[in-house]
């Protein structure tokens, strides 16, 4: 397991409002990149947030493994090695995998398990169909409400992206496009629309982890950003709604020109 995985599973607990020693305090071991959590701070932490359910954790971890490549489409889910990893019995792992079938990043064959779902190049083309529409309606929200701060926060991922695109670091990259983009969905303030959004984004990782695979492509992609917070920043609704359609469309076109 990943550092960076061990980090957003703390998180993750974290973010959940959990204050036992197992989880707000962070006292979990790595063994043979296992995590293993001492049952009685795990027993602890449940009990003063039972509303809160182990599965959904794991679930949204699991989830994060497919967003980061961890798990690939088509790769079976082992839940035994899953449940080794977090510390947990395989019941919360199988409850999270069924979660994440309904949410349609897995698939249940009979005698066989869990897989990552594979989607074609159809599918992908109407998920970037959505997706656009998705994040139009959320640009041309945001435009008339945008606070300084929020100008402020997407400034700074743009000059991030920049400095790894002009180092051709696309796994840095990549991870700070989508911050972007979520940010900008998080701003607008619209919960539906945000996990709508979600909810398509991550359904697209079913197809192809990057379409941004080259140093220009890039540098390219964060020049529309660039546009996008400027327009942004004259509070244009017009302009930044066609910019963030068009934003979404152009990748479309990329990556399915790129597919088999």
């Amino acid at each position: 397991m990943s550092i960076k995985i061990v980090d957003d599973l703390r998180s993750s607990i974290s973010n959940t409002g959990f204050d036992g020693p197992g989880f707000g305090g962070n006292e979990f071991a790595i063994k043979r990149n296992r995590i293993v959590f001492a049952v009685p701070a795990l027993t602890d932490a449940l009990r003063a947030r039972k509303e809160t359910s182990l599965a959904v954790i794991i679930r949204e971890e699991i989830a994060r493994m497919i967003e980061s490549g961890a798990l690939l489409p088509g790769a079976w889910v082992n839940e035994a090695e899953l449940a080794a990893q977090f510390g947990v019995s395989r019941g919360p792992v199988r409850e999270a995998c069924r979660g994440l079938e309904q949410h349609g990043l897995l698939n249940f064959v009979v005698n066989r398990g869990a897989f990552v779902r594979q989607i074609d190049i159809a599918e992908a083309a109407e998920l970037y169909d959505i997706r656009s529409a998705l994040f139009s309606l959320a640009g041309r929200s945001l435009a008339p409400v945008i606070s300084d701060a929020g100008l402020a926060k997407l400034d700074t991922l743009v000059v991030a992206m920049d400095e790894a695109a002009a180092h051709g670091d696309l796994e840095t990259y990549y991870p700070l496009n989508l911050q972007f983009h979520r940010a900008i969905l998080e701003l607008c303030g619209n919960q539906r629309l945000l996990t709508a959004y979600q909810n398509c984004v991550r359904e697209l990782h079913l197809f192809r982890r990057h379409a941004l695979v080259t140093r220009e492509r890039m540098s390219h992609s964060n020049a529309e950003h660039k546009a996008i917070v400027e327009a942004l920043r004259n509070r244009n609704a017009r302009k930044v709604s066609r910019l963030m359609e068009a934003h979404v469309l152009q990748a479309k076109e990329r990556v399915c020109h790129a597919a088999p």
